[in-house]
């Protein structure tokens, strides 16, 4: 049987980098439904929101958006709902622990790539209004400086 042209489509939360500090990156599955998959491989996902959360010793993606198609109808509930997160224990375990410092476990993106659709978790630490402002600051700095060196 003939492989089809298999291209990895990305769904990114790109507010994770701007309001936090990421440490390491960690690649986990997800447990979906059969409209869900197929809505993800067409790309109507959206993470803007979302956040993980520990409980029971598992790992849930809260507030992910995955939204219907006509091919592929979904209510509003499902929509949102809350999807398990497939980890091994030792790095479910050093999230925990690292959750307990404080810290938040943030998805950063959704990689569609063949048959399987896993989820980029990291965790971070929530920035302040005036680191915001810095790392603006300093992107726009060399953002000039690079365009002066420029000829």
């Amino acid at each position: 049987m003939a492989r089809k042209n298999q291209q990895t489509k990305q769904i990114t939360n790109r507010r994770a980098r701007h309001d936090y500090e990421l440490g390491d990156s960690l690649l986990v599955g997800i447990e979906l439904t059969g409209p869900e998959v197929k809505n993800l491989r067409l790309g109507h996902g959206q993470l803007r929101g979302a956040y993980v959360t520990v409980k029971d010793h598992e790992l849930f993606l809260i507030n992910a958006t995955i939204n219907g198609t006509s091919g592929a109808p979904m209510s509003e509930a499902e929509q949102t709902r809350t999807r398990k997160l497939l980890a091994k224990r030792r790095e479910i375990d050093k999230l925990i622990e690292q959750k307990q410092q404080g810290k938040t476990i943030v998805p950063l993106e959704m990689l569609v790539s063949g048959r399987y659709i896993k989820v980029r978790i990291s965790v971070g630490k929530g920035k302040k209004r005036y680191d915001k402002r810095q790392t603006l600051k300093a992107r726009d700095q060399s953002r000039q400086i690079n365009r002066a060196l420029k000829p």
